[in-house]
């Protein structure tokens, strides 16, 4: 099981699931380029090169197969490798995300952050960052944004903003998910400011892809811990 996580994160959010999920699955967990400890590779990261990335460290594991459980991001990526690895995935949960390519106002403001974040890194990160919780859930997880906050100040500039090019350029792969035969599944929180309810319960029937409504926010992996850790537990993704 390969665990992707989202925009202005890395791959530590996943701590806490590795003792839980490592008694059934062999883990895997990095950070996709841009993010902690990944440099910036090209000036767009685009969701299949971030796709390539994830596939050439399978390759150099030799791992044949795998559950992708992507984050936000971490769901495009997924998706990306879902069309270009077909053959490779044996399961599919995309967390707080959705196949649909940005809209016209998603990218308008991804253009402002591109303008913006060089003369405000710190500002416009911790604002990104916040916005992406309900406000009991600012309370409530105080501390864990505090750490998001300072870790995404660490990432490299040009890295967040090669993210950011690449978010905005991706494309429709609503086909694709509804063309994915293995075991499939939309996560996704009542009050997600980033991927509304409705939108994933319209993705859910047009796609053919069952649907878990959790209650939270866009970060489930943190306020959804317990609850995800059973689910992907539970869910069997090798003999359908």
């Amino acid at each position: 099981m390969v665990l992707l996580h989202g925009f202005l994160e890395d791959g530590t959010i996943w701590d806490r699931y590795v003792d839980h999920l490592s008694k059934k699955y062999f883990l895997i967990v990095l950070d996709l380029p841009g993010h902690g400890k990944s440099g910036v590779v090209a000036k767009t990261h685009s969701m299949e090169l971030m796709a390539e990335a994830v596939y050439e460290l399978l390759q150099l594991l030799k791992i044949d197969t795998v559950v992708l459980v992507g984050h936000s991001m971490g769901g495009y990526v997924s998706l990306a490798f879902a069309e270009m690895h077909p053959e490779t995935l044996s399961g599919l949960v995309l967390l707080n995300s959705t196949p649909e390519a940005d809209g016209p106002e998603r990218i308008e403001n991804r253009n402002r952050a591109l303008e913006m974040i060089p003369k405000e890194k710190e500002k416009i990160i911790g604002m990104a960052l916040s916005n992406l919780f309900s406000e009991n859930a600012r309370t409530l997880y105080c501390d864990e944004i505090k750490k998001l906050k300072q870790q995404a100040n660490g990432f490299a500039t040009e890295g967040i903003l090669a993210n950011i090019r690449g978010m905005r350029d991706r494309k429709d792969r609503t086909s694709i998910l509804t063309a994915v035969s293995k075991t499939k599944w939309l996560l996704c929180g009542d009050q997600d400011p980033v991927v509304p309810l409705k939108t994933s319960r319209n993705v859910s029937k047009k796609t053919g892809t069952p649907i878990q409504i959790l209650h939270g926010s866009h970060m489930g992996w943190l306020e959804n811990e317990a609850n995800i850790k059973d689910f992907l537990l539970f869910v069997d993704f090798f003999y359908t």
